[in-house]
């Protein structure tokens, strides 16, 4: 178990037996709470499990496995590694009275891509779901600007973004780890087409502050008086009450 820079990373090696399935699943509950990503804690299990006992049944009972977990971008990869290259799995599409072939239709449904990556020593099956924060809602400047940002940093995907929230160390570390790359590519992207990348920075904080500052501020309008009541202010700048 460790933890490369700016890279949440948990793994460990197991034997696949039935019975280490459900310690497996109380290991990835336990790990992705740590990394603050409770909401695609579910689907990481079934995952997990169904990668599991895909070795179990179709390389055998017993077969050494690792299982790694890892934040990469705004994914979370789930990888089994299992030492039989000549065994890969398949998507079927299984009745419903069949007893098995559900196990790779189930994490194509729970994950938002999924694959096999071929070894000389065996053979990785991995995917990965999908754990990025909600965006705000409502059609706001900073709303949009804030997925147009996301999409950016989704691309960096080697292992620099985390999506957990903000209570999450591991994860802040990584968010603003893969922003100041992105930020720095922007700077050299500037500089190599002869613009002046300071004064675009110092533009871009402006145009920032300014977007800050100028952001709606609700407010709620007093009731018009009745037929009949008159409003008086109270001291202090208070609303109006009826009177």
């Amino acid at each position: 178990m460790e933890e490369a820079a700016h890279i949440p990373l948990w793994g460990v090696q197991v034997l696949a037996e039935p019975e280490e399935v459900a310690a497996l699943r109380m290991d990835v509950r336990a790990r992705l709470r740590e990394w603050g990503i409770q909401e695609v804690i579910d689907a990481a299990q079934l995952c997990v499990s169904e990668l599991v006992s895909n070795v179990i049944t179709h390389v055998g009972p017993g077969t050494p496995i690792s299982l790694l977990l890892s934040l990469r971008g705004a994914r979370l990869r789930i990888e089994v590694r299992d030492p039989d290259a000549g065994v890969l799995p398949t998507l079927v599409r299984a009745t419903e009275d069949a007893e098995n072939g559900r196990g790779m239709a189930l994490v194509d449904a729970l994950s938002d891509r999924w694959g096999v990556d071929l070894h000389r020593d065996g053979k990785v099956t991995w995917c990965e779901i999908v754990a990025m924060p909600e965006v705000p809602q409502g059609g706001d400047v900073g709303g949009t600007r804030v997925a147009r940002a996301e999409k950016l940093l989704s691309s960096y995907s080697d292992g620099r973004l985390s999506s957990g929230p903000r209570h999450s160390r591991i994860g802040a570390l990584a968010t603003e780890a893969a922003a100041i790359d992105l930020i720095s590519d922007l700077l050299h992207w500037l500089r190599a087409h002869g613009h002046d990348a300071d004064d675009v920075l110092d533009r871009a904080q402006t145009h920032f502050e300014a977007e800050l500052g100028a952001a709606p501020v609700r407010a709620e309008l007093s009731p018009l008086p009745r037929p009949g009541h008159t409003t008086a202010r109270p001291p202090g700048g208070c609303a109006p009450v009826s009177t």
